[in-house]
């Protein structure tokens, strides 16, 4: 009787199989097989059988076995900034590290880096990417017409597309990877505003391109909390850095003297390095309050040293993994789940490092 109940729990227990599909559907496994992948010369009628089958039993196919059974692997490639620091640094250290974790699902990833200043030869090398080559693309890059065209042309051809940290608009769906960028800059103001211990001054606002719709929409978030909470504290137009340490102590030592009395510096780009280590070298009147974004060794030591006061922080490891499992569920038509996948504002102080 134990070994009858046993046998029961077992049976209860159980995921469906190919078998009890063909069973319960009335079909061959080799029918079966034809509905899953979707080959031709299958009855409609049938596959509705198969289909309210899979339903009835809560069948959910093992793609990771199926795939290793037919040696296909999922091919995924990260389109990245050419111009990069220790942030960039960090994203690709979790990608080498997410081809380790993911190997047994058979999904591999690689690197193109772009000349994120040439929307043109972004265009170009996405069009010469082919279905046959590459299942999926997560993108970082400036939103432009150029981008806009070329990942429809993209999606027409069969792949994945994945707006990567930068939200392009593009994404229609919310697809994407990455914080909430509105939020993001929104927590720089009140965080600036309240640390700041001026009763009015300017606050300077670093970027490497103002293009990048995540610098964007910080910038929008920023001035809105700014402005209505702060507004004895007034914002300066966006440095744009395009990347080069040469501009970006250039356009720092010219707006320094023509505003000494600046209180507050934000840096909306995920490098903060360059802006940075140009603002320390200025001759300023007062300490500013100093907020930017990603943990990276130069913003740890930093802030463990008082130049900078807060870090805007998210997880490269828990963007490229996410990245990863979005691109697969695409090319598989499935749904990730959304509290796995979403992307969390993190604060880092001196105290919490």
């Amino acid at each position: 009787m134990d070994s009858q109940y046993s046998e029961r729990q077992v049976e209860r227990h159980s995921r469906p199989t190919t078998h009890d599909l063909a069973k319960a559907a009335g079909v061959s496994r080799a029918t079966v097989d034809r509905v899953l992948n979707g080959r031709a010369k299958v009855k409609q009628e049938t596959v509705d059988r198969v289909n309210l089958a899979i339903e009835q039993l809560g069948f959910v196919r093992n793609l990771a076995a199926a795939n290793l059974a037919k040696g296909t692997y999922y091919r995924f490639l990260f389109v990245l900034p050419q111009s990069g620091d220790l942030f960039l640094d960090e994203i690709l250290e979790r990608i080498e590290e997410a081809n380790h974790a993911f190997a047994s699902e058979m999904i591999w990833a690689e690197v193109q880096h772009i000349d994120e200043n040439d929307p043109h030869g972004i265009a170009a090398f996405l069009s010469a990417l082919s279905k046959d080559s590459i299942d999926g693309v997560a993108i970082m890059a400036p939103e432009s017409p150029q981008l806009r065209d070329s990942v429809t042309r993209l999606k027409e051809r069969g792949i994945e597309v994945l707006p990567f940290i930068s939200n392009q608009n593009f994404d229609q769906d919310g697809g994407w990877v990455g914080i909430d960028n509105i939020a993001a800059g929104a927590t720089a103001a009140t965080l600036l505003g309240r640390f700041c211990r001026a009763d009015r001054g300017t606050v300077l606002l670093v970027s490497e391109t103002i293009q990048s719709r995540d610098s964007l929409e910080r910038r929008f978030g920023f001035d809105d909390i700014i402005n209505t909470e702060f507004p004895y504290l007034r914002p300066l137009p966006t440095l744009e850095t395009y990347g080069s340490q040469e501009r970006a102590q250039e356009i720092i030592a010219t707006t320094v003297a023509n505003n000494p009395d600046i209180v507050g510096v934000y840096v909306l780009s995920s490098e903060a390095r360059a802006p940075l280590e140009a603002l320390f070298e200025q001759p300023l009147r007062h300490k500013p309050t100093v907020i930017a974004h990603e943990r990276t060794e130069y913003t740890e030591r930093e802030l463990s040293c008082g130049n900078l006061d807060a870090v805007i922080t998210q997880d490269p490891g828990h963007l490229v993994r996410s990245a990863i499992r979005k691109l697969r569920a695409g090319v598989d038509g499935r749904e990730t789940l959304a509290s796995q996948e979403r992307i969390r504002v993190e604060i880092l102080i001196k105290q919490n490092l």
